[in-house]
């Protein structure tokens, strides 16, 4: 059984993940480490659901009880400080998504996995089941890809960043520049596109939507045909966990490196230097620290504001 241990329950992934978990008897929370917004009762709440062996008072604490751990903090500026103590111990650990939201912060990642570390993440989309299947078909049967086009609606960023990820699940890493196509907008809510180059030759372009959850749409042009499929958001916690017990136990899995991991990371960046710059492409090896970033402290204090008790029982 991978003991799991659980930092920060912002959001309602810890449920989610434990959910999927206690169906099977691969994976389990042991323990839970929190010094975000959620109150003691909340706390307590999940411990009694998934039945966790204790509250730790470090990280530390948790790390050293557990095989794993899954950083789950709304914050992701905050993300590495979580991390550090399970990589320092030699545990790999899961960063939910965003897993940070600067270019420093992608650097420090980089560092931390060159030096051995191991970094798991971070966007269940990426390994979604109608993407594998896509993906098991053989090349020669379904074409070779031209350009994919995908969706995501919430937010530019902490949403935004699943489609991100999704395209280079589809695509795999090697995108070059992202350029700012424009804005829709009604009713006080808005949707951007954003188009990318990739090495390989295929490009794609994705919708963030602000103000309203939207599915994950996906088309896939090939050079025989068109794909076009929506992710059933309902088995996406479960794609991902599954791959995570994979790696854990030893087996084939589908999990990407830090390196892609970051590169999401790094086209959301330049989708925000581009619009900044009024839709001029921005080459992702011309990032800056200077240059535009999503603050995690900010997006922490509005979800707190926002968040009514999701664990408290």
């Amino acid at each position: 059984m991978i003991r799991v241990g659980a930092v920060n329950i912002d959001t309602s992934h810890p449920m989610g993940f434990g959910e999927v978990m206690e169906k099977g008897d691969r994976a389990r929370y042991v323990g839970v480490y929190n010094d975000s917004f959620r109150d003691d009762r909340e706390v307590e709440g999940f411990i009694r659901r998934f039945g966790l062996e204790k509250r730790c008072s470090s990280l530390e604490e948790l790390a050293q009880m557990s095989d794993i751990g899954f950083i789950h903090g709304c914050n992701w500026d905050d993300h590495l400080r979580c991390a550090l103590p399970f990589i320092q111990m030699g545990k790999p650990v899961f960063i939910d998504k965003p897993i940070v939201g600067n270019l420093t912060d992608c650097e420090k990642l980089l560092a931390l996995a060159q030096d051995g570390a191991v970094i798991l993440g971070a966007s269940s989309a990426r390994y979604a089941y109608e993407i594998q299947q896509f993906l098991a078909v053989p090349e020669e049967e379904r074409g070779k890809i031209v350009q994919v086009f995908g969706t995501a609606g919430v937010d530019e960023f902490n949403y935004g960043v699943h489609i991100a990820e999704a395209l280079a699940g589809i695509l795999g890493s090697g995108f070059t520049s992202v350029r700012f196509m424009g804005r829709g907008q009604a009713g006080g809510k808005y949707a951007e596109t954003y188009y990318l180059q990739h090495a390989s030759g295929a490009s794609a372009a994705f919708n963030t939507f602000t103000g309203t959850w939207q599915p994950f749409v996906i088309t896939i042009m090939t050079t025989k045909t068109t794909f076009h499929f929506q992710i059933d958001s309902s088995r996406l916690y479960a794609a991902l966990v599954e791959q995570i017990c994979n790696f854990m136990e030893g087996k084939p899995h589908l999990l990407v490196s830090c390196g892609d991991l970051v590169e999401s990371i790094r086209v959301m960046l330049a989708a925000a230097a581009s619009r900044a710059a009024d839709g001029a492409a921005v080459s992702l090896d011309e990032l800056r620290p200077d240059g535009p970033s999503y603050d995690g402290s900010a997006f922490w204090a509005e979800y707190k504001a926002a968040s009514g008790p999701m664990y408290a029982q």
